[in-house]
């Protein structure tokens, strides 16, 4: 199993998960022409993808699946929740999910759990393929304890640490903004998420991948040194998500 991450950050995301024989794009929130850019990029082209899966419906997360899965025939996956009919347009082939059931797409198991965000049925997910668990954790406010279990013994793990918060009081955005990133349904600081790592089993862990991560109110350099003091892996094992240029592919090497 591997993974590659077209973009992650409040301009748009996608994240492709690969096993010997299934595609699947998590999120996307590109044009379809990034989109198309994004794939190439990494080597693949959009008829390979088996499905898209959906985490909320942010825009950042879903402005592009509309378009891209009516040009391409892609079956979607998402909450209840998730699906907003007037701002999706048509969705030939969706199929809902329940955040606390497994489902299995091809020869990857998907476990999604649901997280505290300001969306209506917010959930992430956990990749399963021979033995191999890659964990996937955005876009939420605060850490439960099912989370911690969901994500507990991953090989690979791609983890928002979206802000500092010396950076977030001292920046650019208004309170009000400020208030909704910090709150427990906004998103993780470095702190938040190292403080998961502490609570984990991340004996196993052979990616680390830092995810939308603010471009105003937080750096690389901040995000890695938490996480790192955190969990004790050399700081180069600690890779950062550009917004960009996204991730090439991580093998899961067994």
């Amino acid at each position: 199993m591997r993974f590659a991450i077209l973009g992650s950050g409040s301009k748009g995301n996608a994240t492709l998960i690969q096993s010997d024989s299934t595609t699947i794009m998590l999120d996307c929130g590109f044009t379809i022409k990034e989109t198309e850019r994004r794939l190439e990029r990494v080597g693949t082209k959009p008829a390979e993808l088996s499905a898209i899966l959906v985490t909320h419906e942010h825009g950042d997360h879903i402005s592009g699946i509309g378009p891209f899965v009516r040009k391409y025939h892609i079956p979607v996956y998402m909450t209840r929740g998730s699906w907003i009919p007037h701002r999706m347009g048509n969705i030939p082939q969706h199929h809902f999910i329940c955040c606390h059931s497994p489902f299995t797409i091809g020869d990857l198991t998907i476990t999604p759990f649901p997280v505290p965000h300001d969306a209506r049925e917010a959930c992430q997910f956990t990749f399963q393929n021979s033995g191999k668990k890659l964990g996937v954790l955005t876009d939420t406010g605060m850490i439960t304890p099912h989370i911690e279990e969901n994500l507990d013994g991953c090989d690979a793990l791609i983890l928002e640490a979206n802000h500092d918060l010396q950076m977030l009081r001292e920046g650019p955005y208004p309170p009000s903004l400020q208030a909704r990133v910090n709150s427990d349904l906004g998103h993780l600081n470095n702190q938040q998420s190292a403080a998961l790592l502490k609570k984990i089993d991340t004996g196993r862990l052979q990616h680390l991948v830092v995810a939308h991560l603010s471009e105003k109110n937080n750096r690389p350099e901040h995000a890695i040194n938490a996480l790192n003091n955190a969990c004790q892996r050399p700081k180069e094992q600690i890779i950062v998500a550009d917004q960009e240029l996204g991730l090439d592919w991580c093998e899961i090497s067994i």
